[in-house]
């Protein structure tokens, strides 16, 4: 027989009163075989990282017919690719970082470019940021609230969005998107 919940009940499960999706924070490391190639992404780049996603989870699952009935079995996992959206500043210097990764991977003028995946794929973090205790060293060496974090490996970027300009377009910040594809993600654990 279920029993009726109160809000008390509520309340009480509502771990640091519930998780905040505005406090987070992104890191991008330079990809092994490149030490130079990502050097400008700062501790500036986690404040104008504006938006980015905590990765979801994918398990295939494979139809295995049997006497007019289906019996489902569990497939491989997949990796969706991963987003984030940059606040641009007038210096252009993050896009910029972006667009020579790119150029790296694949040239503008005749598609060479990097051959072996590690000169050109990262690793890179997104973790979900606490209001409570428990405390993570961040790259800039200050301590952080650090909630859940998701590792991703092995990631490079595919497409950068185009930012529109318009004369319409006033009191605005322009931003741009940067879609990465992702060989595995893993959760982080913290002790």
């Amino acid at each position: 027989m279920a029993t009726n919940k109160t809000l008390s009940d509520f309340k009480t499960a509502l771990s640091g009163g519930g998780a905040r999706p505005n406090l987070f924070e992104v890191a991008i490391s330079s990809p092994s075989g490149s030490s130079n190639l990502l050097v400008n992404l700062d501790i500036d780049f986690t404040v104008l990282c504006k938006a980015a996603a905590l990765p979801a989870s994918n398990v295939g699952n494979i139809d295995v017919p049997f006497r007019g009935r289906v019996f489902k079995v569990a497939g491989d996992r997949t990796f969706d690719s991963w987003q984030i959206t940059v606040i641009n500043d007038e210096n252009f210097k993050y896009r910029t970082i972006f667009e020579q990764w790119m150029q790296h991977i694949a040239q503008y003028s005749d598609a060479s470019g990097a051959s072996n995946p590690s000169n050109y794929m990262a690793e890179a973090s997104v973790t979900q940021l606490k209001r409570s205790t428990s405390t993570l060293t961040s790259n800039s060496g200050s301590a952080i609230t650090a909630g859940k974090q998701y590792k991703f490996h092995d990631i490079f970027p595919t497409n950068i969005s185009a930012i529109d300009l318009s004369y319409d377009s006033s009191d605005q910040i322009e931003e741009f998107t940067v879609e990465f594809q992702v060989n595995h993600w893993e959760p982080a654990t913290y002790s």
